[in-house]
Order: C-alpha cells, then structure tokens, then sequence
C-alpha cells in the first residue's frame, strides 16, 4: 500500500526522503493527468506546507526562485527584462488555472523534451539547488535535466530552489513557442534568447537555446559565438546548419527534418524579440 505525508518543515521531508522512496509533488498537474484512474502505488510527499520553498528572492549575487513558486506568481514578480522570456514561457504552460497550480521547478523535475520553462531558464544560466539530508548541491541546468523524464536527482533529493546568477541577467529576451494550434498545446520546437546590445549597437552578450526538438534542451553555444559583435539585423542571417547543437527527432507532432527548419526561424524571432525590446528600453532610458 502507497503512503502519503505531508511534513511540516523542510528537515522532516528529508528526513522522509533518506529513509525510503517517495513522490515528490507540488503542483500535481503533471502527475495527475499522468496518472489517470489508476491506483496511486507510489509513497507521496506532499511538500505544499513548506511555505519557505515558496517566493523569489534577490541575493548580492543571485535570484532565487524557491521550488514550490508558481507560474502565476512569477509572471507577476517584478524581474528584469531578461526573465521576459520566461514570462512569456509561463503564460504557454496550460491555462491560467494551471499557472496558479504548476510550479517553475516541478516543469524541470518532470523532464519533458517540450518543458517550456527549460529553454528560458537556460538562457539565464540556472542552476538547480537540491537537497539531501547529508547537505545541499547546485547543479547547472543543462547538467539537471539529463534525458526524457530523467534528472541527476537521487533518490534521497528534492529540489529545494531555482538559482539564476544577476551577472546572467544582462539585457533583454524573448521566447517563441511553435504548436499545432495557438494555445494549450505541447510544443513542436520552441526558442529563448537573450541579448545584451553593447554600446555601439552590436551584440555584446547572447544565450541561445531551443528546446522540444531534442530529447533535452540545448544551448546554442557555437551560433552565439558567432553571433557576438554583430549588429541586431545581421545577426538574423543565420540558417538551420547553424545549430550544430541540434539534433532534432522525428515524432508524432513533426519530423526531424522541420523541426531543423523550424527551430531557425522561431529563434530568429526571439533573437529579435530580444534586440527589439533592449533597444526600445535604451530609448526610453
């Protein structure tokens, strides 16, 4: 028979977590449609009453976004522009009673390919900080996420925060979401980018990323090389060879052949995006 507790304190639930297996659930909007009307088997730990798992907070250094904040609430915490991306990534996750549901760090932990919350948050350079009893960790995004539905967390863990570092806040960003239909639907391929424009105009900083068209979203490291000191319009003469770190598949909602096509077109769009509203707030300043 499956069990289910409900700690009161962050020690209790990982006190829970050295002593056997369990669940972790937050919002429950991934698990319950996934579990459908099957019995539950698994022991369920209910973190909702950790209350100091919940908020984001601004350090010297960072920005902490506490695992069991919702989508709702991130949308509406005053950011910078370079979490605009990740703004427009919240308002895509289901309907609005979903935003009020979901939390940013359950969408990482579930690990789908099509996780809108991956790809902006890769562009921030986040990290992940987990808990154990034995002491905490931080492990990079892109390091976290390490398949379909796979994660580096072990069994005794549970993701406590999100942590992106203020010198990866720089400029402004945009996202790009493609689907079969405008809303509530699983993604194709989607694209995040942030960019810093230096003072002369040209891209002085930029972070790429696409995600569902690999089993894991990936950061375009070679293309943002390349694209550093351009100017914003040059800048989107870019082709899908371009995306060496791409390597799309071949699904149910598209193959692998338009998703390369597709995956180009929708980052020119954030680059865009991007460039578009960093100069607009230049002028404005």
């Amino acid at each position: 028979m499956a069990n289910y507790a409900r700690p009161q304190t962050l020690e209790e639930a990982l006190d829970l977590l050295a002593k056997g297996r369990w669940r972790v659930l937050a919002g429950g909007t991934d698990f319950y449609p996934g579990q459908g009307a099957r019995p539950i088997r698994e022991n369920i730990l209910d973190i909702n009453r950790l209350d100091d798992l919940r908020g984001i907070a601004r350090t010297d250094d960072a920005y902490v976004v506490g695992a069991r904040t919702t989508w709702s609430e991130l949308i509406a915490h005053d950011l910078p522009p370079s979490f605009d991306a990740l703004k427009a990534a919240a308002r895509e996750v289901g309907s609005v009673q979903i935003q009020n549901a979901a939390t940013v760090a359950g969408n990482l932990c579930n690990a789908s390919p099509a996780a809108d919350g991956v790809p902006p948050l890769l562009v921030l350079d986040a990290s992940v900080e987990i808990a154990a009893r034995a002491g905490r960790r931080r492990v990079p995004l892109d390091a976290f996420v390490r398949g379909n539905r796979e994660t580096a967390l072990a069994p005794d863990e549970m993701v406590v925060a999100l942590v992106v570092p203020r010198a990866a806040t720089a400029g402004s960003s945009g996202f790009v979401k493609l689907g079969a239909r405008r809303y509530l639907v699983i993604s194709i391929a989607m694209a995040a980018a942030r960019v810093a424009l230096a003072e002369d105009g040209t891209i002085g900083e930029i972070a790429l990323a696409l995600g569902a068209c690999s089993p894991v979203a990936r950061r375009m490291t070679t293309l943002e090389k390349a694209l550093r000191g351009r100017r914003p319009d040059a800048a989107l003469a870019f082709g899908p060879d371009q995306l060496v770190e791409l390597s799309p598949i071949d699904d149910v909602r598209a193959s692998a052949a338009y998703r390369r096509e597709a995956a180009a077109e929708i980052l020119r769009r954030a680059i865009r995006q991007a460039c578009d509203d960093g100069a607009g707030k230049e002028k404005a300043a």
